[in-house]
This record gives structure tokens, sequence and C-alpha cells, in this order.
């Protein structure tokens, strides 16, 4: 299970999430571990229920089919106040989902807060997202040490809205850029060269990162 995490909000890791799952091959599970501010489902085109709260009682079978990702299962983020939104909750969650017999990709939340913690301590890896404004590599570099304090390797950085992958970056936050994604109009991923850098990005990290279990 790999966890698209990064410490600022709009830099594109829901797009990113959805987009790499899209790429994989299918069947892959999208699921978004952020109550506070759920917009997976939205980009997705699903409804908002059943959320990721529901693999409590009924699997992976729950996740509803994104009309515009053939073969991507998308689980919304549980609603605020709901059983299973709070983050230990949310982490059994998703020991639960990595434990299945999908590959899976998890939008997290931003910050460095116990929200944040909770998805990159139940993933196998995390993937950065940010674009190359200062102060958002700055909260980028703040999530990969706290990945790597919860024992969580960080396997790469994706830099959205740009084409370029600067050497600073890869030394910024210590693991190679995996992809630049270009800037595009929404919906962005409905863009060709948007869709190319993520299936790039899927090749480069290879389903065996994917589909491997704590």
């Amino acid at each position: 299970m790999l966890a698209i995490a990064g410490g600022k909000g709009g830099v594109g890791k829901t797009t990113t999430a959805l987009g790499l799952a899209a790429a994989l091959d299918p069947p892959v599970v999208a699921a978004d571990a952020d109550p506070d501010m759920p917009n997976l489902h939205a980009l997705a085109g699903v409804d908002r229920d059943p959320t990721l709260a529901a693999l409590d009682d009924r699997g992976v079978g729950v996740a509803q089919s994104a009309p515009e990702a053939s073969g991507v299962g998308v689980l919304p983020a549980p609603h605020v106040g709901e059983a299973g939104a709070e983050p230990d909750a949310i982490a059994r969650t998703l020991d639960r989902l990595a434990a299945a017999d999908r590959p899976a990709v998890v939008d997290c939340p931003g910050g460095a807060g116990p929200d944040a913690a909770a998805p990159l301590r139940a993933a196998d890896a995390a993937l950065l997202v940010t674009t190359l404004c200062a102060p958002a590599l700055r909260d980028a570099a703040k999530t990969a040490a706290m990945a790597r304090t919860l024992g969580t390797p960080v396997c790469g950085v994706v830099l959205t809205r740009t084409r370029s992958a600067p050497d600073a970056v890869t030394d910024l936050l210590d693991c190679p850029v995996a992809a630049s994604v270009p800037r595009a109009d929404p919906p962005v991923l409905d863009d060709e060269a948007v869709r190319s850098a993520y299936r790039r990005l899927a090749t480069a990290l290879g389903e065996d990162l994917l589909a491997s279990h704590t």
C-alpha cells in the first residue's frame, strides 16, 4: 500500500492518487484518508458513501467503480464524527486494506498531526507530492521526515504543474523525482500529457511496490 503524501494542501495529492491508480494494472483501490478535506470521491465521480469506514464490515468489495478510471475502486474518506474517522481507527482500517488482494493507494491528509501520521504508519511506502514553490517544498521535507520517523520509506517525489526535475529537489527530500506532471487545465486527468506522466510513474514504481504487504 502506497501513501500519497505532502505537507501542503492543493499541491495535487488527490489528482496523483487517482491518476496513479488509473495507470496501474487493475484492479486497484484508491482510498481517501482525509475526513476533514475529503475530495477523492468528487474527483473520481463517485458517491460520498459508503466510506473507507465500511471496510470494517464489508471488505474491499464496498469500493465504488470510478466511471472514468476503469478498474479503480474508490473508498471515500469517513465522515467527521462517524465511527472510523479517528486517526487510530483509520490506521486499523488501512491495515485491513493493506492485507487485501489488491494494490492500494491512499490519499493522505496534509500537515504533520496524528491524522497525517496514521496513513503513513499503515503504508508500505510513501510517495511525496509537491509543487516547486518554496513553502510546498519545505512542507514536503517535513512530511518526508515524519514518514521516515514512523519507519515508512519514501520512494520518491512527484512534482506537479511542471515539466522540470531540479537536482536540488532530490537533495532536499533525499529521494528521487519519480515524475514531473505538467500543468493542465481542469479536468486535469483528461489531459493526455498528464495521463502519460502518470503512466510513466506507474512503470517507474512497479507493481511489486504497491502489492507488497507489511
